[in-house]
């Protein structure tokens, strides 16, 4: 069977740009990144963002249930490994990094309560969880345009799934993928207007993106343990 990177993220359909570049500087200032944390991406793929937070200083690993991510961040200095996360333990020792984050990813879980267990696990106490999903509400009409996706997320039940799974200090916010509403905030009510005449599916990423929303997700371990 042909690889999953292969098919829905090849290069033809995702080719290769400055946005998680952009995005990676921005979670970095926005959630108080520090050089030298010990950084974990659950479900890295080909890697985009584990290459820029590694150039922001981060100390970066990586696992994808594919043996293919791996050879994309060769000579990179990355470790990534193969896991199943929703069959196996995480290939971690308790209380070991200080960042876990990854971004459409959970929504490809048939039961991601049983990775946010695992996850909770390896950070160490006081540790962030940082989870970008697709949200519901916004992308109902596409969602399953990608037969992987498994679980929709809505601000609700990404919250409850977090207090169900122990972790303190939560926070869920819509998110428009736009790095020029990042730096103008109140761009969001334009995009909100026009939102409603989006086509679905629409090629141009500015009204595609002013339509679809992700939903940006934090929590923390407990410093007590």
């Amino acid at each position: 069977m042909t690889d999953y990177l292969k098919v829905i993220y090849d290069e033809g359909s995702h080719p290769y740009t400055e946005y998680p570049a952009k995005l990676c500087s921005y979670l970095f200032q926005a959630f108080g990144m520090k050089p030298g944390m010990k950084f974990l991406e659950t479900g890295c793929g080909r890697g985009e963002f584990l290459q820029h937070f590694h150039k922001l200083g981060l100390d970066c690993h990586g696992i994808d249930r594919s043996p293919e991510a791996a050879g994309f961040l060769a000579g990179a200095g990355i470790l990534v490994g193969v896991c199943d996360v929703e069959k196996d333990r995480l290939p971690f020792a308790d209380n070991t990094f200080d960042i876990i984050y990854n971004k459409s990813f959970l929504e490809h879980l048939r039961n991601p309560d049983v990775f946010l267990k695992e996850a909770r696990r390896i950070l160490k106490p006081g540790g962030l969880l940082l989870c970008l999903v697709p949200d519901w509400e916004a992308n109902f009409k596409i969602y399953f345009d990608d037969f992987t996706h498994r679980t929709p997320f809505t601000d609700v039940s990404l919250r409850d799934i977090f207090k169900i799974c122990d972790f303190e200090r939560i926070s869920v916010c819509k998110f428009r993928q736009l790095p020029v509403v990042w730096r103008y905030p109140m761009l969001n009510y334009f995009c909100a207007a026009i939102s409603p005449f989006v086509p679905v599916r629409a090629k141009n990423k500015f009204l595609r993106w002013s339509r679809e929303l992700m939903l940006v997700g934090s929590a923390f371990k407990g410093a007590q343990v």
